[in-house]
């Protein structure tokens, strides 16, 4: 395969071929080489097709088709010599299909555009992306799962600001990102489902005079339908932008889960610890074990939400249909969507790997006065004060706790009288924070019982 039979590709529409700098900056192949699967099985659907409508003879379509299969040999075992001068993926595949079978090759592009033609097979790379982010969402909460079934009961703060606020338990909290990453799967589907209309035979902008079949490609391609539009097909890329809308969104909850393990697993807090498989040393500092992975995790999200806004960037002004400008869709959603995998693939690990510090949890649960709810909670259903001033008794008993160096549990009832002489003993039954979790049993609460008819509810789901 040579350069000069660039010139031939474009029908002799230039005397000479473009400058170094006109041919570096109009090619695409050195990223949308990853397309050469899909670009592969859309020609081999249409060729097929092609035969079917009378449109090539059975035995042109059949060299094609078995052509293709070659070069795809070639390229999955590294043997395809990928020109620049041939611009892009299609163009490099239809170059050496003719090497391989001849005249024929010149049929394939009967039909069809390199509009529609880079349309479909990005579509179907996104699909691709699609079901794989889908996989490993799936993998991820199901490792959430099994710390939250074994957790269930194990009592931990429940922050506000970063500030202790009232206990919950671990499968509370684990529950919380299954809930997270489940409408994230959501939004996956959703997706997948909206954007499976296949673009293939919309030709460069207005469809095609020759009687192709456009419900036979879409079918063999696995789409649901044909895009009705054709403008509309080769000029949108909007589900590529959904693609990276629901990546974001994601990684945005990644993000949120590992900084809470880089919280967690510090001295300071001490509530997980993270296996030597997700953590790094000190060059210097001995002592170190840095959650390097979660770090990692939490910086992803940087280029995933850049990706977003770069390709919403490129398509904004852009009039129909197609313009040159949609070449720059790819490489960011490439990166995107390989940034989105690795951060879920090292967080699924991170999260069956790690182990709870339950005594650590629970001592954390215990202090900071994260009861005091319960206690206002317990004044105005056994003595019936209004919940403010409830609120204002609550108040001045965590201030006599702090001058006394103590926790609510700890105060006398001497010492509860003295600020409402109402309090009884059975105020300590509510003090206590595992009485105070078992407490909170409404619909979505903490209480074991919830968290474990939760756990339930999402492996039925799953499957």
């Amino acid at each position: 395969m040579t350069d000069k039979s660039s010139n031939q590709m474009w029908g002799g529409r230039f005397a000479a071929g473009p400058d170094a700098i006109m041919e570096a900056i109009n090619a695409s192949i050195g990223f949308d080489k990853r397309l050469a699967a899909q670009d592969i099985a859309g020609s081999r659907a249409h060729a097929a097709m092609l035969a079917a409508a009378g449109i090539v003879s059975d035995k042109d379509a059949e060299a094609m088709r078995e052509g293709l299969l070659t070069v795809l040999s070639e390229i999955e075992e590294g043997r395809f010599a990928f020109s620049t001068a041939l611009e892009d993926i299609h163009m490099n595949v239809e170059a050496r299909l003719k090497e391989i079978i001849g005249d024929p090759a010149g049929r394939l592009h009967t039909g069809r555009s390199r509009n529609d033609q880079v349309a479909t097979d990005f579509k179907l790379w996104v699909r691709d992306q699609l079901d794989a982010v889908d996989g490993a969402l799936v993998t991820l909460m199901r490792a959430c799962l099994a710390q939250a079934e074994a957790g269930a009961d194990w009592v931990m703060p429940g922050f506000t600001h970063l500030q202790t606020a009232q206990p919950v338990t671990w499968g509370h909290h684990m529950m919380a990102y299954v809930e997270m990453f489940g409408r994230d799967l959501g939004r996956v589907r959703d997706a997948r489902k909206r954007m499976n209309e296949c673009p293939l035979g919309a030709a460069a902008l207005a469809g095609t005079s020759f009687p192709i079949d456009r419900q036979m490609t879409a079918e063999a391609l696995g789409f649901d339908r044909p895009a009705a539009n054709s403008l509309d097909a080769v000029s949108d890329r909007d589900f590529a932008l959904e693609f990276l809308g629901a990546a974001s969104i994601c990684a945005m909850h990644l993000s949120r889960f590992a900084e809470e393990l880089v919280i967690w697993s510090s001295a300071q807090f001490r509530f997980v610890s993270l296996s030597d498989r997700f953590s790094t040393g000190s060059s210097i500092m001995p002592q170190k074990k840095n959650p390097d992975a979660a770090e990692l995790i939490r910086a992803k999200i940087g280029r995933i939400f850049g990706a977003n806004v770069a390709l919403m960037t490129v398509m904004k002004g852009l009039p129909l249909a197609y313009s040159k400008d949609m070449q720059e869709d790819k490489e960011q959603v490439f990166d995107a969507a390989d940034n989105l995998m690795l951060a879920l693939a090292a967080m699924d690990g991170m999260v069956r790997d790690m182990t709870a510090n339950k005594d650590n949890l629970r001592a954390a649960a215990a202090s900071g006065f994260s009861t005091a709810t319960d206690l206002a909670d317990w004044l105005v259903r056994v003595l019936g004060l209004p919940f403010r001033e409830a609120h204002h008794v609550t108040g001045s008993l965590v201030a006599l706790a702090e001058g006394k160096g103590c926790d609510l549990p700890d105060l006398s009832l001497a010492d509860m009288q003295s600020v409402h002489g109402e309090i009884t003993e059975a105020v300590y039954d509510v003090l206590g924070v595992e009485n105070s979790v078992a407490s909170r049993t409404s619909y979505g609460g903490t209480a074991p019982v919830r968290v474990r008819e939760q756990v339930q509810r999402w492996k039925e789901i799953l499957g």
